[in-house]
C-alpha cells in the first residue's frame, strides 16, 4: 500500500485555505473499552489510519460533559470530557500524538444553547421570574389571558413548538429540543464566558473550531412571529433554511459575536481557525461571516444539497467560488456529515449511488479550497434505513419521525461479524447495529484492494497533496464538454490537472488531457483516447512547462 505521509506539524497559519479535513463523530469511530460507544483513547488509537488516509484536520463532533439528549450538543459542562468519552488528560494526549503526526484538531463549539443540565440553567429555574439567573436565557410571559399561549408562533428546528412552559408560568425558548435552551448572548455574561471556553481549549492545542448554529445566537429584538407554522399551515418553518428570513436567525447582530472572537484565536500561533454552520437566505449573506475580522469559513451546504446533474454541480461551485474570490477566503466543500443521509443514499444507493458517490469525491477533491470529509465515506458506506425504532436516539426522530441516526452508525474496521472491530478484540457492544453487507466495507475488507473506495481516497488524497496544480488557490477553467459531462481544468506554471465527471447517460471519450492519474471507475483506452464510464470520473495530468 502506497500512503502519503504528511510532515509533522508545521506553523502555516495558511493551512486551512486548502485541508482536507476528516469529521469523526466520536461515539462512532472506534471504541477502546469494549463498552460499545466510540471515545477519545478510540480516536487516538486509529490516528496513523487518517495520517496514512491523507487527510490534514480532524473534526471531533462534542465530547463534553452532557446528558446525551442530542448526541452532545446538549452542554452542561464546556471545559470538560464526559466520562462516556474519555478524561481531559486523553484528549491532551490525544492532541499531542495527532500533532506529532501532522494532524490538526478541530472541536466543535456548541453557543446557541445549553443542556437544560448545565449550572447556568439549574440556576434559572430555581431563581424564578425577573431574576440574574434568568436573564441567561430567553425567558418570557406567554400570550392569552393566564400566559397560557407561547410568547410567539416560532418553531423547534426538531419539530413542535420551541417554548416551553413552567410551573411558575414562564416560558422559555428552545429552538432544538427542550433539553437545550437557548442562551441570551445579548447578556455580557454570556459573551464573556464562551470567550474563556474559547481560551481553554486554545491553551489545550486545539487547531480550531467547528461553531455549531452559528447563525442562531441572536434573535431579533422583540422576538416578532414568524407568520406560519406547522400547526397553521402544515408548512414548517425550518423549510426556510438557506431560503427566506427566520426573525431567530442570522441576525445582522451576530457577527458581533465574531468579530470578538478573531482576535482571540489571531492571538495564538499556527493558524488557529473557525468554521460556521450558518444558514443564510442567499450567498451573500453567507459570505458575511467570513472575512479578515470574523471567521475564516462557512461550510458551503449548496454542495451537498447539489442533484447529480452537470447544470446543478456546476452553478453550485460557480457561486461559490465566485463569493470566495469576494471574501478572500477558500470555499468549503462537503459531501455528507452527521445531519445529512449519506451520498451514497442520495444520489440513489446501491450500486449506482456508490458509481456515483466515488465520481462526486473526486470532483470535490479536485476543486480549490478546503474539503470536509464524514467519516466512512472512505468506505463508501450508505445510509442505514431499517434501524428498529426502539434504538434510534435522534430528539428530532420522536417529533417529526424523521431521524439522523442512519447517517451514524459505527463504522466497520475489520472482521467477519458486527460491530466489525469497532470495539477491542471480543468486544460484541455497540450502541447502533452496523449491516451484515458492511463486512465488505470495512477498512480491512478495502485495504489494498484495487478499486476500493478506500484505495481510491487514499490515492486521491495523495495527488491532491503533491500536485502542483492542486497546491495552486484560486479558481478554475471550464473546458467544453459533451452534454452531461464537467470538464474543468487547474494549473500550475508546469502542470495542469483536468477532472472530467460523466453525469451522462452514456460513457464518453476523453482526450487531450494527459495520462489519467486516478479514476473512479476502470477507464478504457482507445487510439490514445479514454473510455470514461457512465457515473464516473477522473484526473488527468499533463506537463506544460
Amino acid at each position: 500500500m502506497t500512503v502519503s505521509t504528511p510532515s509533522p506539524l508545521t506553523s502555516d497559519a495558511d493551512w486551512w485555505r486548502s485541508a482536507v479535513v476528516y469529521q469523526v463523530y466520536v461515539r462512532s469511530f472506534a471504541d477502546s473499552n469494549g463498552d460499545g460507544i466510540g471515545d477519545l483513547n478510540g480516536i487516538r488509537e486509529r490516528l496513523p489510519y487518517l495520517r496514512d488516509l491523507g487527510v490534514d484536520a480532524l473534526w471531533l463532533t462534542p465530547f463534553y460533559t452532557s446528558p446525551m439528549v442530542d448526541g452532545g450538543y446538549d452542554v452542561a459542562d464546556y471545559r470538560d470530557v464526559d466520562p462516556m468519552f474519555g478524561t481531559l488528560g486523553d484528549f491532551e494526549a490525544m492532541v499531542t500524538e495527532a500533532h506529532a503526526l501532522g494532524l490538526r484538531i478541530i472541536v466543535d463549539i456548541v453557543p446557541n444553547h445549553t443542556s437544560d443540565r448545565h449550572p447556568w440553567f439549574t440556576a434559572a429555574l430555581a431563581a424564578g421570574p425577573g431574576s440574574a439567573e434568568r436573564a441567561r436565557y430567553l425567558f418570557a410571559d406567554g400570550k392569552g389571558e393566564n400566559g397560557e399561549q407561547p410568547p410567539n408562533d416560532w418553531e423547534s428546528i426538531f419539530g413542535g413548538p420551541a417554548w416551553t412552559r413552567l410551573p411558575d408560568g414562564q416560558w422559555y425558548l428552545h429552538l432544538f429540543d427542550p433539553a437545550q435552551p437557548d442562551l441570551n448572548w445579548r447578556h455580557p455574561e454570556v459573551r464573556a464566558e464562551f470567550e474563556d471556553i474559547l481560551r481553554f481549549w486554545l491553551d489545550r492545542g486545539v487547531d480550531g473550531f467547528r461553531i455549531d448554529v452559528a447563525h442562531g445566537m441572536i434573535k431579533a429584538e422583540g422576538l416578532p412571529d414568524v407568520g406560519f407554522n406547522s400547526m397553521t399551515t402544515g408548512r414548517r418553518q425550518s423549510e426556510l433554511l438557506g431560503k427566506g428570513r427566520l426573525p431567530y436567525f442570522d441576525q445582522d447582530e451576530v457577527h458581533d459575536i465574531y468579530r470578538s472572537w478573531r482576535p482571540i484565536l489571531d492571538s495564538y500561533p499556527g493558524g488557529r481557525m473557525a468554521v460556521a454552520e450558518a444558514w443564510a437566505e442567499t450567498p451573500q449573506r453567507l459570505a458575511r461571516y467570513i472575512g479578515p475580522d470574523e471567521l475564516h469559513q462557512a461550510f458551503s451546504f449548496d454542495f451537498l444539497d447539489a442533484t447529480w446533474s452537470t447544470d446543478s454541480f456546476r452553478k453550485v461551485i460557480d457561486t461559490a467560488l465566485a463569493e470566495a474570490t469576494i471574501v478572500g477566503a477558500p470555499t468549503t466543500w462537503v459531501l455528507s456529515n452527521h445531519d445529512r443521509q449519506r451520498h451514497v443514499t442520495r444520489y440513489g444507493d446501491g450500486e449506482v449511488g456508490l458509481r456515483r458517490a466515488r465520481a462526486a469525491a473526486l470532483l470535490m477533491l479536485a476543486l480549490p479550497g478546503c474539503a470536509y470529509l464524514y467519516q466512512g465515506e472512505e468506505l463508501g458506506l450508505p445510509e442505514v434505513l431499517d434501524l428498529p425504532d426502539e434504538l434510534r436516539q435522534d430528539p428530532a426522530f420522536l417529533r417529526t419521525g424523521e431521524s439522523r441516526d442512519g447517517c451514524r452508525v459505527p463504522i466497520p474496521w475489520s472482521g467477519e461479524l458486527a460491530p466489525y472491530g469497532f470495539g477491542p478484540a471480543g468486544s460484541e457492544l455497540s450502541w447502533l447495529p452496523a449491516p451484515a453487507t458492511w463486512r465488505a466495507l470495512s477498512v480491512a475488507a478495502q485495504t489494498d484492494e484495487p478499486g476500493s473506495t478506500l484505495e481510491l481516497y487514499r490515492a486521491a488524497l495523495r495527488i491532491r497533496r503533491t500536485h502542483p496544480a492542486l497546491a495552486v488557490l484560486g479558481g478554475i477553467t471550464w473546458l467544453e464538454s459533451d452534454p452531461g459531462v464537467l470538464a474543468f481544468r487547474r494549473a500550475a506554471r508546469d502542470a495542469a490537472l483536468t477532472c472530467v465527471v460523466n453525469i451522462g447517460e452514456t460513457p464518453v471519450m476523453v482526450a487531450g488531457y494527459g495520462e489519467p492519474v486516478v479514476a473512479s471507475a476502470a477507464l478504457t483506452e482507445q487510439d490514445g483516447a479514454h473510455l470514461l464510464p457512465v457515473d464516473a470520473a477522473a484526473w488527468f495530468t499533463r506537463h506544460t512547462g
